[in-house]
C-alpha cells in the first residue's frame, strides 16, 4: 500500500501544532476523526493555512469510558457554564443537553463557542469520540428525552449519597444538575414521577457547576473506567 499523506486544512489545528506547540516536520502527533479512531501521524510541511502529514498508524481509540452518560445541564452564567462543559468533556461525558429551569436567569448560549470548548477539550484529555452538545431544552422536554437513558440520576440538595450498583457500567446514564438557585419543587416532583434517581454529593451546598464536575466524576470513574 501507498504512504497515507494529506493536507489537513483546520485553522485551529494548524494554529495549535505551529504555532502554539511549534511542532516541526518531522515530529509526530495523534489524529482522532472524533467518532473513535485515532491515528499516528507524521508532520512533513506546513502551508499558510495547511498541514500536510503522513498516517503511520491508525487503531481504535482508548481514551473514552465505556459508560455512555448525557449532562442534562441547567444554563449557567457564560463563565460558570463554559467550566462545567470544558471539565465533563475532560473527564468523560457523551452529551450535554443544556436545560432552561424555572430558576433560569441566564439563556442565550452561543453554540460555536462552546463547540470550540468541547473539542479543545477532548483534544486535551486524549479522548477519540467528541461529545455532543444537543439542543436547549425545557426542563419538561428534557425529562422526555432522557426516558430514552436507562438510568436517570436527579442531583438536588437532600438527596440520598449517590450509590452506583455494578449493573450500571453498560448503561446508559443521564445526569440533571439544576441552576444556580437548584431545582424548584415542582421539577423534583417531577422527576420523582419520571423515576428518576434522587441523588445527593454531600452535605455542603455545591455550585451548580461544581455539582456537574463532581456528579461526572463520581459516574465515570466509578463505572465508565473499570
Amino acid at each position: 500500500m501507498g504512504e497515507k499523506r494529506f493536507w489537513i486544512a483546520d485553522k485551529e489545528l494548524v494554529k495549535q501544532v505551529s504555532g502554539v506547540l511549534r511542532l516541526e516536520p518531522g515530529e509526530k502527533i495523534i489524529l482522532s476523526d472524533g467518532q473513535g479512531g485515532e491515528a499516528d501521524a507524521e508532520i512533513l510541511s506546513y502551508d499558510k493555512d495547511a498541514v500536510e502529514v503522513s498516517i503511520l498508524e491508525g487503531r481504535a481509540g482508548t481514551g473514552d469510558p465505556m459508560t455512555k452518560t448525557t449532562l442534562y445541564l441547567s444554563i449557567l452564567k457564560k463563565e460558570n457554564f463554559d467550566l462545567a462543559v470544558q471539565k465533563c468533556v475532560e473527564i468523560g461525558v457523551s452529551k450535554i443537553v443544556p436545560v432552561i429551569t424555572k430558576r433560569t436567569v441566564k439563556l442565550g448560549l452561543k453554540r460555536d463557542r462552546l463547540e470550540k470548548i468541547m473539542r479543545e477539550a477532548a483534544e486535551q484529555s486524549g479522548r477519540s469520540v467528541l461529545p455532543i452538545l444537543g439542543e436547549e431544552l425545557e426542563f419538561k422536554k428534557a425529562v422526555v428525552d432522557a426516558k430514552e437513558n436507562d438510568i436517570n440520576f436527579f442531583f438536588t440538595l437532600g438527596g440520598k449519597p449517590l450509590e452506583l450498583k455494578a449493573e450500571y457500567k453498560d448503561k446508559r446514564i443521564g445526569i440533571f444538575i439544576g441552576p444556580e438557585g437548584g431545582f424548584d419543587d415542582f421539577e423534583v416532583e417531577s422527576a420523582k414521577a419520571a423515576r428518576f434517581i434522587l441523588a445527593g454529593l454531600g452535605s455542603t451546598t455545591l455550585r451548580a457547576e461544581t455539582a456537574a464536575i463532581a456528579a461526572m466524576h463520581e459516574i465515570i470513574f466509578n463505572l465508565g473506567r473499570q
